[in-house]
């Protein structure tokens, strides 16, 4: 028998969905679970997240009066970010870890704790099996290297499914058994027409997700979409490439001014402003000496970390309504000096969906030392962000999710058929078959992986 590399594609793909195919499926089926994870948590809690608006003209609380209310609520409560949003009716986020927060009343200080338990549980167990195969603590490692290697199979997987698929003459009989599931199909038939048509369909999303997959999970395939861009890769993994801003050396005895300033500055910055966010390191108070804020983006509750939707192997994706839009640190005077507090503020109506400008201040003057839009950023650091975003499918929206939720439950099929024909093929049935099965959806079942 020759051998074709048609056959040489064949055979590692085929081992290679055999050895990664339930890691893939889980990784697949939690994906597509957690695909819409902000917006339903959203809508399960948005009672929580209302309050009552006093009268039009009603003073607002100071966002450090809100800090210092949620302390006060709660003694152990370490704030790790501030989320505002512009409708009177919103209660102010602040987060109290890397997913938890309370919602702050900006009128009265009330402190209220987050509702849709019952949904931040759910999503927080697909979030685990996806990113580390629920695995714990010292076991994550290995849970994320399996999940690592697997999308990068995934990959693979697609690739060459496209390949094996493609073919040999382009005429109507030879595609359109691939266009669209066929009826009165049985067993090896009608399983290797599902996998090729799911795979038509499904393949060119999943080669994206799991692409930008490898760009998420290993500091290689991150820094090559820098090199192959012409751009010098960042020190950390990620999209994250600027450069610190220079905070001038206050005075002696100079005190931080607190954030109040500093957010009715950033309203001002961007006037149709979506969101305003600071990331507060430390849990130190933002006008303290020892920790200040650093800003991570526009954020509030939701599914993103390392993964969500579809296959993809560990994206990398904050707890938050919205894209993660990261800036640079910012802390009181430290070891090394000042350092500048970012605030990220969403536009309305902006462009790309998930970009967010970064507007960096002096702790103590409050004066804006820097403004970084997307538009600013280069080359490398542009597309790393957009294959962040295309990761989870927010880079388009809910139609963009919409589409890898989908992908993802294609991800699924594809290795129940996958398994299913190799199954048949290792290990065949003797009873010969009631019903023969047509001759065009499996001329080639070599190429049903």
């Amino acid at each position: 028998m020759s051998i074709t590399f048609r056959k040489i594609i064949f055979w590692p793909h085929l081992v290679s969905g055999v050895i990664t195919g339930i890691v893939i499926g889980i990784m697949s089926l939690t994906g597509a679970a957690i695909a819409f994870e902000t917006e339903i948590v959203d809508w399960a809690d948005r009672d929580n997240r209302r309050v009552q608006v006093p009268s039009p003209d009603a003073p607002r609380l100071s966002v450090d009066e809100l800090l210092a209310r949620v302390k006060a609520a709660n003694p152990k409560a370490q704030p790790s970010g501030v989320t505002v949003y512009p409708e009177p009716d919103s209660a102010v986020l602040v987060l109290t870890g890397r997913s938890e927060g309370v919602y702050v009343n900006p009128y009265t200080g009330e402190v209220r704790e987050q509702g849709a338990k019952g949904w931040r549980s759910f999503f927080h167990v697909m979030e685990e099996w996806h990113r580390w195969l629920g695995a714990h603590g010292d076991n994550r490692p290995v849970g994320k290297a399996i999940t690592g290697v697997s999308n990068a199979a995934f990959l693979f997987l697609a690739i060459s499914g496209l390949y094996l698929w493609w073919p040999r003459k382009w005429t109507m009989k030879t595609v359109r058994p691939v266009l669209w599931f066929r009826g009165g199909l049985k067993g090896k038939a009608r399983d290797f027409n599902w996998h090729n048509t799911i795979g038509f369909w499904a393949l060119p999303v999943l080669i994206v997700l799991t692409a930008s997959g490898m760009v998420i999970s290993y500091r290689w395939a991150s820094n090559l979409v820098f090199t192959l861009t012409g751009n010098e890769p960042p020190p950390a993994q990620g999209p994250i490439a600027s450069a610190p801003v220079k905070v001038p050396t206050p005075p002696e005895g100079a005190k931080p001014i607190g954030l109040e300033p500093l957010f009715a500055e950033a309203r001002k910055q961007v006037p149709a402003w979506e969101t305003i966010t600071v990331r507060l390191g430390g849990g130190q108070r933002p006008n303290a000496p020892q920790g200040g804020p650093q800003a991570q983006g526009a954020q509030g509750q939701g599914p993103q970390a390392q993964g969500a939707q579809g296959p993809q192997a560990q994206g990398a994706q904050g707890q938050g309504p919205g894209p993660r839009a990261q800036g640079p640190q910012g802390q009181g005077p430290g070891p090394q000096g000042p350092q500048a507090i970012t605030l990220a503020i969403r536009e309305q109506g902006g462009w790309p969906l998930f970009a967010a400008a970064q507007v960096s201040f002096d702790p103590f003057t409050g004066q804006v030392l820097r403004r970084e839009t997307f538009a600013d950023y280069n080359s490398g650091r542009k597309a790393r962000t957009w294959l962040r975003f295309l990761h989870t499918g927010e880079a388009l929206g809910w139609l963009g999710q919409l589409v890898a939720a989908i992908a993802s439950l294609g991800g699924v099929l594809l290795v129940w058929t996958g398994f299913a024909l190799s199954w048949r093929r290792f290990f065949p049935s003797r009873r010969p078959s009631a019903t023969p099965e047509p001759e065009t959806a499996s001329a080639e079942p070599e190429t049903a992986a």
